[in-house]
């Protein structure tokens, strides 16, 4: 008679999941009950019995048949599982689910009869483009601004200045005011949490602090004291403030200005190592002109890849996400710790959940545009060739070499490859689709014309509606 083996039936469900119904023989069952006792045998210690030479009878009395079952069951569900996804060939996103529950399971357990398991994974979503060619996107037309080259001059000169005492006048914008302060709200009375301060270095520009905070410092002299009393906009940042009443005691400690050094070819040779202020804002401008560019750039890449994530087609899993927001959270971690940051005592269970639901949404649409670029390169056939792998790994050779880490050189070919894909994706969303610019003044001035348009409709509206009340009233007379 032939060995009866595992039957396997699967069932597609929402959501990129799949259901496995498993059938598994007793003799799969037997099996795996008698392994689970023969490696328990082997390592456990009961007294009068050698280790290995256990009677099956005493080791099942001593550890309980329901516990050897549990081993085993846990036993049986893992093998089955993995001959189940070999048959169906199957590639899993996360581990299985066991739909009755482990514990159900186990109740019903005989090695004697054959068992009935229901499991459930994500798999890889299908995927489609309602199109993929001439998608179109609007991004507004900017130039380059010159004056940002002044900007960034002034910036650097602030970078430079020297801090100078001031005795002799009031605090005006541009100091820096050294203030005490202590805030409650006004409702209740009760104190800002992080609104008090001893002492303060304050540069007094706008919009530093809440509305009226800085403006209430200007004209202050040293010693003054002043109550303020000011609001917390409706979109600050800690929520149990938004838009409450505040009461502040302020006390203009000392006061300080910015002594600017002179723009010449002195200042060229301090702040940027150039030979003349003419060769400093010529390098500037080439820096600030090249960031313009790049900006938008990925401003019109940006547009793009929405757009394309915008005729995707697919039911994501949540296990994906959930794949990008560890990975999201295990790469802010890296970074704090090439900081020199305490890792562990830093990441506390609160912090780790705060960021998994703060970065979750970018986390799915990082996923969305991922899989919107696979779906473009399978139904453009855009590949990435060997021979490209291999030249654009020659850059790294140095470093794998002079490297004092051992390199996954497996991991980062295939992140080469990655990004070389999509390089050559994005170039060919540029190619395939039309881009045009906006003029933001034109869409200013529609925008106007539209609010006057209404302001003028709502107006004679008003009108008609006043002078058929006054009719009515006369009619009445």
């Amino acid at each position: 008679m032939a060995k009866e083996g595992l039957k396997v039936k699967t069932t597609p469900l929402p959501q990129s999941r799949i259901s496995f119904e498993l059938e598994i023989p007793p003799e799969t069952c037997k099996t795996c009950v008698n392994e689970t006792i023969n490696t328990i045998s082997r390592s456990a210690k009961i007294p009068g019995f050698r280790l290995g030479k256990i009677p099956k009878q005493v080791l099942i009395q001593r550890i309980g048949i329901t516990q050897l079952h549990a081993s085993a069951l846990e036993k049986i569900i893992d093998k089955s599982w993995q001959e189940a996804l070999k048959i169906k060939s199957i590639e899993p996103l996360s581990e299985p689910e066991l739909v009755d529950g482990f514990e159900s399971l186990l109740a019903k357990f005989s090695p004697d009869r054959s068992l009935k398991v229901t499991l459930q994974t994500d798999i890889a979503p299908e995927l489609k483009l309602k199109k993929s060619k001439g998608l179109s996107i609007e991004i507004a037309k900017t130039k380059f601004d010159p004056k940002s080259i002044d900007e960034a001059l002034e910036k650097s000169r602030n970078q430079f200045a020297n801090i100078v005492p001031v005795t002799n006048r009031a605090a005006k914008l541009g100091d820096i005011a050294v203030v005490s302060f202590k805030g409650k709200y006004k409702d209740s009375g009760k104190e800002i949490d992080g609104g008090t301060s001893e002492s303060m270095d304050l540069e007094l520009e706008k919009n530093k602090m809440i509305p009226g905070f800085v403006e209430g410092i200007v004209k202050m002299k040293i010693g003054d004291s002043k109550t303020l009393n000011l609001r917390f906009p409706e979109d600050y940042s800690h929520e149990d403030s938004r838009g409450k009443e505040a009461i502040f005691e302020i006390t203009l400690k000392d006061l300080k200005e910015k002594e600017l050094p002179e723009l010449n070819d002195d200042f060229a040779k301090q702040s940027g190592n150039k030979e003349s202020l003419k060769e400093l804002k010529k390098d500037i401008e080439e820096q600030l002109k090249n960031n313009f560019e790049k900006t938008q750039k990925d401003i019109k890449i940006e547009a793009l890849l929405d757009a394309l994530t915008n005729e995707l087609i697919a039911e994501i899993p949540k296990s994906m996400i959930d794949i990008e927001v560890r990975n999201n959270i295990e790469q802010t971690a890296q970074r704090f710790a090439q900081q020199g940051l305490d890792v562990k005592s830093t990441f506390t269970p609160e912090l780790v959940k705060s960021l998994a639901e703060s970065t979750r949404p970018q986390a799915e649409k990082n996923v969305q545009r991922n899989l919107a670029l696979k779906a473009l390169a399978e139904k453009e056939n855009i590949k990435v060739e060997k021979d490209e792998i291999d030249l654009k790994m020659k850059d790294y050779e140095d470093a794998i070499s002079n490297s004092s880490k051992q390199i996954d050189i497996k991991k980062l070919t295939e992140v080469i490859s990655n990004d070389l894909l999509k390089e050559k994706l994005i170039i060919w969303l540029e190619e395939n689709s039309e881009v045009k610019e906006k003029n933001t003044k034109a869409a200013k001035t529609a925008t106007k014309a539209t609010k006057a348009a209404k302001t003028t409709k709502a107006a004679k509206a008003t009108k008609a509606t006043k002078a058929k009340k006054n009719q009515n009233k006369q009619e009445k007379k």
